[in-house]
């Protein structure tokens, strides 16, 4: 079973792109509102700052889950195993949770990069890798030449974006999906679908989005300075959406929004 479908890891709070006051002060938050998954990454530039905050946090480092992302830069057989390991240093822990490839490499051969992924945990620097942002072709691809489970593929998902395709690789493959990008960067909130729906249950609309992922099967990110909303973001275990509802909003993808689109980087993947 991946390790973000444990209760207590299903909802997992994202560290992008927060730096400084605004990281601690919000990791801070979340550890006081019940979260223990955390999710940062050599790129965010953050590694250092997200470790401290939860080394200094009072929670039992075996009641955490932190998750970290290898760069693309990094996926060479010179640099791979060390950049882990300074990944690891850096966040202050011996080993990593979860280690993830943050995206495929250029080119699309993603096989070499995986060999490496797999070696890490080999090596005992990650209790657990995946994959993020590959599509649906990567993940059979994937589970063909990784020896071993991987934990996830995180993807961005939310109710505006239709990511069926994937939902049944995941199910093909056997790695879950897990979400970043979980309210659209609040795009969701120009549908008023979402407030009407939590009206019913005495919810916030972001609380009806964030449970529709879960309920789709979907272990999720969420980010926020505010400690009210991270608490909010957090408090959705006590509802159940309908099947109805859980209709209504799937409707929504057909919008198809997209935030992260081909072209905002250069080894964004042509997706599903």
């Amino acid at each position: 079973m991946s390790i973000y479908f444990q209760k207590s890891f299903q909802r997992g709070f994202g560290t992008y792109p927060l730096k400084g006051d605004d990281l601690r002060n919000a990791i801070d938050a979340a550890i006081a509102a019940g979260y223990r998954a955390f999710d940062t990454a050599q790129m965010y530039g953050n590694e250092a700052e997200t470790g401290a905050a939860l080394a200094a946090c009072g929670v039992a480092r075996g009641e955490l889950c932190i998750t970290t992302k290898v760069h693309p830069d990094n996926y060479t057989e010179e640099k791979f195993l060390p950049s882990v390991e300074a990944s690891l240093k850096t966040l202050q822990v011996e080993r990593a949770d979860v280690l993830l490839l943050h995206w495929p490499p250029v080119g699309g051969d993603v096989a070499p990069s995986l060999r490496l992924l797999q070696s890490a945990r080999d090596r005992g620097l990650a209790d657990a890798i995946g994959v993020s942002n590959y599509t649906a072709q990567m993940m059979r691809t994937a589970r063909a030449v990784v020896d071993g489970p991987l934990v996830t593929n995180q993807v961005e998902f939310h109710p505006l974006l239709d990511q069926k395709k994937l939902l049944a690789a995941a199910t093909e493959t056997g790695i879950p999906l897990s979400s970043y990008a979980s309210v659209a960067r609040g795009e969701v909130f120009k549908h008023r679908l979402f407030a009407e729906i939590g009206k019913t249950y005495g919810k916030s609309a972001a609380q009806v989005v964030v449970r529709w992922i879960l309920q789709k099967g979907v272990p999720l990110n969420t980010m926020s300075t505010k400690p009210e909303n991270i608490r909010a973001n957090f408090e959705i275990m006590d509802f159940t959406l309908s099947s109805i509802d859980m209709d209504r909003i799937d409707a929504l993808t057909a919008t198809n929004h997209r935030i992260v689109s081909t072209g905002l980087l250069p080894w964004v993947p042509e997706w599903d």
